[in-house]
């Protein structure tokens, strides 16, 4: 299939058709006894068999996260837990937490960690029990009114609870290796400046406004900074949340950093976002030492003052002591010649490795601020890990996602000093500052009538004031080591690696599917027959195609990394980037959902990673987290944030829970909080405003029982999974309720009155008899809650309500006019994405002829 035969409607379409029958072949075998509980053998389902996800041993972890779920009642909630690398093995060090409850208040999903370097094996088993004792150099958190204190035997962290910094010092083995560790942001008030135009920057660090401790060990401790960025004049901006990771045993610490951009976006500039730190630099000057991991497992390693090439040798011990990265001989042994002159080969203080593009990075290094730059070395794509530090330690340090979410960069400075700096740019200051203005003046476009017209040529709903990036976030991954010594270039290949993609336990795709969560919607890949062997071909064709699109079209940056775009021009041949609604795609239609699914129901690494930077891009840039839209999405655009759509079936948890549970992700899970009540926002942002009319006046809104209700479902249901929160168990039970006994049920109308501030949630009918649909209702995650929720609670009107939908909105005219009364409107422009529905209804009830 050809790029001009492919559209982003008619792709879905047909994948879904696809997904449908891979489903419902081994559904109507398999489902009934819950998967049989296939997974791990015995009636039980222990112990559980995990693997490492790349399917490759690691050489070492820093400590490693995972997320597991449980068949409904088989767990007690307050399970304890052994790991071991065979059944005769003794159990490894490991924490666990809840997740997530069935109903029944049994186990649903549990979160664990494994200390630093453990596990490193092919498989490891999961069973009840519990470890012998805490591991030897477990986790501790000490705190006091002024600061908080973490150590492990290896690390010593202090974090003060008040100021700028985010971590005031650290130490090894009680020596100090690194301090005031801070957040810092540039401003420039201009927009990008041109050849002509003069620029000012400002310049901003964190201000610590609150720390809470969320995990205190042994295995894992979690502590969550909060606070803002703010300049000599006393603005206070940019609102960060940052997470500090612990493990037993490791000499790292994994950050998590996230940032809210909150300002104006016609004159609030980001000229640069980065974390920064001092290093202590002991060593004399040919015994400190730079790496920059480069391509692949490609290591750029030099002196701060370089002894090979010069014109007078120093010995060939000196120069493989340097090269190496160890300590060289005492001073005293170098040759006269080279002794002498020490002082006059150059010591190169400051240290750049620059990726401005997916495609290219640039190493420079100068002697001190005020000198020349010397181009050092150039290449591809960096992986972005560095260190500074001599033969007696220092500091090697990562950002993930370097080159995919360019421009970033890494800096080192004065390392010729007592104390060097480090600046890992999340956005580099080498690149133009960051515009997020609008990308038109409206066009004239001032009433609704206006830009209806606009939404009927580019299929972008255009309102001024709405397009506003003020609201979005980003969230960035990023790792520092406190080393013993200068890392040898295996190692710190295999740290950069780390960095790129970490470690991470799960569990074969069989166990996922015996315990039933998620609705149960899947079945293992099957090529029993041609036919079914077609259907996965077609399944593992139009993932592989996304992969390679996100490569040909360089779906990378800093803000668009994890997206996709909608629809392609095969007249241009190109994707519809510039071209309103057609442009990037913000979950239209819920790829998602097709990704987690697809990795559920094969394991694959790659489709877990793809789904990875997708759920990272589309819960913080695609989703408002403060201002007058904060808990809505944005719907697809020309900019992630352009439409004026905004919605709760883009910031949905429908497609957060997945990732949350899996990885056992805490900012995640914030934004999976920071959405809870987005029901309340649908009074004040109507997103069919324009199109249908005003809003019955006895009701403050009007929703679709799919894209909205669903939505808030969705939300509802992760907190009361997470909570056992009795108060969203009621809103949903009423919603069903309403839905169940409205005339023609999911038949009654695409909108129903709603009150957001009545706290019983209720769903009003308006149409009374009349029959309505709309084809976009199934289409954002309606059919997988809806079947979650038939699952969880028993409300059988609903149920009856939601099988009636499925078999009927496919069906043929005159079953609709039989059953209904009329024929209920929904367009066939997603006929095939319904197909979904009618599968359900057939494997529901087991009614062969509506499968066939």
């Amino acid at each position: 299939m050809s790029d001009a035969e492919i559209s982003r409607r008619s792709f879905v379409k047909t994948t879904v058709a696809a997904a449908v029958a891979a489903k419902l072949s081994g559904a109507l075998r398999a489902h009934a006894g819950a998967a049989a509980r296939v997974a791990d053998g015995g009636g039980n389902g222990f112990p559980v068999e995990l693997h490492w996800l790349e399917g490759v041993v690691p050489s070492t972890t820093i400590g490693s996260t995972f997320g597991l779920p449980w068949p409904r009642g088989a767990v007690k909630a307050d399970q304890t837990f052994a790991l071991r690398s065979s059944p005769n093995d003794e159990p490894m060090a490991l924490q666990t937490w809840p997740l997530a409850y069935w109903p029944d208040g049994s186990l649903k999903w549990s979160g664990h960690a494994i200390p630093a370097g453990a596990g490193l094996t092919e498989k490891l088993l999961l069973a009840p029990g519990s470890m012998d004792s805490p591991p030897e150099d477990a986790v501790k958190v000490n705190e006091s009114p002024e600061a908080i204190e973490v150590e492990n035997g290896i690390i010593k962290c202090r974090i003060a609870k008040r100021g700028a910094t985010i971590v005031e010092s650290l130490s090894r083995n009680g020596r100090e290796v690194w301090r005031n560790a801070r957040l810092v942001s540039l401003r420039q008030e201009e927009p990008p400046a041109d050849e002509n135009t003069s620029v000012t920057t400002a310049k901003f660090e964190s201000m610590v406004e609150k720390v809470t401790v969320e995990q205190t060990g042994p295995v894992r401790a979690v502590v969550k900074l909060d606070g803002k960025h703010k300049g000599i004049a006393d603005r206070a901006w940019l609102p960060f949340s940052v997470r500090l990771y612990f493990y037993a045993g490791s000499e790292a610490i994994r950050i998590m950093h996230t940032f809210v951009f909150d300002g104006d976006e016609n004159k609030d500039f980001i000229r640069g976002i980065g974390l920064t730190f001092d290093v202590a630099m002991r060593d004399l000057p040919h015994d400190r030492h730079v790496r920059f991991a480069s391509e692949g497992r490609g290591v750029w390693a030099e002196a701060v003052r370089n002894l090979c090439g010069l014109r007078r040798d120093p010995g060939e011990t000196v120069k493989a002591a340097q090269v190496a990265g160890k300590a060289c001989p005492p001073v005293e042994q170098f040759p006269d010649k080279v002794r002498k002159g020490l002082e006059l080969i150059p010591a190169w203080g400051d240290f750049t490795l620059s990726q401005l593009s997916a495609d290219g990075f640039q190493i420079r290094k100068r002697t001190k601020a005020g000198c020349g730059w010397i181009d050092a070395a150039w290449g591809h794509r960096a992986s972005g890990t560095g260190y500074i530090g001599g033969a007696s330690g220092g500091v090697a340090f990562g950002l993930r996602d370097f080159w995919q979410r360019h421009p970033t960069r890494l800096d080192i400075r004065n390392a010729t000093t007592d104390a060097a700096q480090v600046t890992l740019w999340m956005w580099s200051p080498d690149a133009p500052a960051m515009d997020l203005r609008f990308y038109h003046n409206g066009m004239g476009m001032e009433t609704h009538p206006q830009e209806l017209e606009g939404l009927e040529i580019t299929y972008e709903d255009y309102e001024k004031g709405w397009g506003t990036p003020s609201g979005i976030a980003r969230s960035s991954e990023l790792t520092l080591w406190a080393l013993e010594a200068t890392p040898s270039p295996e190692q710190f290949a295999v740290m950069a690696a780390e960095v790129s993609t970490p470690p991470m336990l799960a569990a074969q795709p069989a166990h996922y599917l015996s315990t039933n969560v998620f609705g149960g919607l899947w079945s293992l890949p099957d090529r029993a027959t041609p036919a079914k062997a077609a259907i996965e071909d077609q399944l593992d064709w139009r993932f592989d195609y996304y992969r390679k699109e996100v490569e040909q079209r360089h779906w990378y940056g800093f803000w668009n990394y994890g997206d996709f775009m909608h629809t392609y021009d095969k007249d241009r041949h190109v994707w519809r980037y510039d071209v309103g609604g057609f442009a990037w795609d913000n979950s239209e239609l819920s790829p998602d959902l097709w990704l987690w699914y697809a990795y559920l129901r094969t394991g694959r690494a790659d489709i877990f990673r793809m789904a990875e930077a997708q759920v990272r891009h589309s819960s913080e840039v695609d989703i408002y987290h403060t201002g007058r839209f904060a808990g809505l999405g944005t719907r697809h655009g020309v900019q992630h944030w352009s439409d004026s759509a905004k919605q709760v079936r883009i910031s949905t948890s429908a497609y957060r829970r997945f990732y949350y549970f899996l990885a056992a992700d805490e900012r995640v899970g914030d934004v999976m909080r920071e959405v809870l009540d987005s029901d309340h926002k649908v009074a004040d942002f109507d997103p069919v405003r324009k199109i249908s009319g005003p809003k019955p006046s006895d009701y403050a809104a009007r929703v679709n029982v799919g894209t909205d209700w669903c939505s808030f479902a969705a939300n509802w249901l992760a907190e009361w999974e997470r909570t056992g929160s009795a108060k969203y168990r009621e809103k949903l039970l009423t919603g069903l309720r309403d839905i169940g006994k409205a005339t023609h049920g999911f038949f009654s109308g695409d909108r129903f009155g709603y009150n957001p501030d009545d706290e019983d949630g209720h769903l009003y009918n308006v149409l009374g008899d009349k029959v309505s649909a709309q084809h976009l209702s199934a289409v954002f995650g309606a059919v997988e809650i809806c079947a979650e929720l038939i699952q969880l609670l028993d409300v059988p009107e609903f149920e009856k309500a939601w099988l009636q939908y499925c078999e009927l909105y496919n069906a043929p005219r005159e079953e609709q006019i039989k059953a209904l009364g009329a024929v209920h409107g929904g367009t066939n422009a997603l006929f095939t994405g319904h197909s979904r529905l009618t599968a359900f209804a057939a494997w529901k009830t087991g009614d062969k002829a509506l499968a066939a």
